[in-house]
């Protein structure tokens, strides 16, 4: 059996997805996988942060003799364990997870996330008892 590394088409129409995956030269390209190594997403802005492989896996299925198309072959060159584009990717995905963490919190603290919101149930009982409070020392 002739076993390729190559990409398999994700996504839906003007949003494309792909999934670095092993499988048999003789399926269609969006059939039966062996193993999925990794993805690449052509539509994120970082450049580096594109494309996430497991250098492991592919570094064990190239040595039973899988290979690789031509683009897939390139990212293994720049994002795989040895690959010249390694330091450039971490940087830019920890740029990415920095404005994600970001984007969560408060203008006001960045450091520490939200009070989550009290159910409308426990405010509206606390007005009830405030309210009954009141009338009492006012009858007396």
């Amino acid at each position: 059996m002739a076993v390729k590394i190559r990409m398999k088409k994700m996504g839906r129409l003007h949003r494309p997805f792909f999934r670095v995956c092993v499988m048999d030269a003789r399926t269609p390209r969006d059939g039966r996988v062996l193993e999925e190594v990794g993805y690449y997403d052509p539509m994120v802005a970082e450049t580096d942060a594109r494309a996430i492989l497991n250098g492991e896996r592919i570094n064990y299925w190239i040595g039973v003799g899988a290979q690789p198309s031509d683009k897939v072959s390139v990212l293994i060159k720049k994002y795989g364990v040895n690959g010249t584009h390694r330091e450039a990717q971490k940087a830019a995905l920890d740029r990415l997870t920095g404005r994600r963490r970001r984007s969560t919190y408060t203008i006001d603290s960045p450091d520490s996330p939200p009070e989550p919101p009290q159910p409308k149930q426990k405010q509206k009982k606390k007005k009830k008892a405030d309210a009954s409070a009141e009338t009492v020392p006012a009858e007396a």
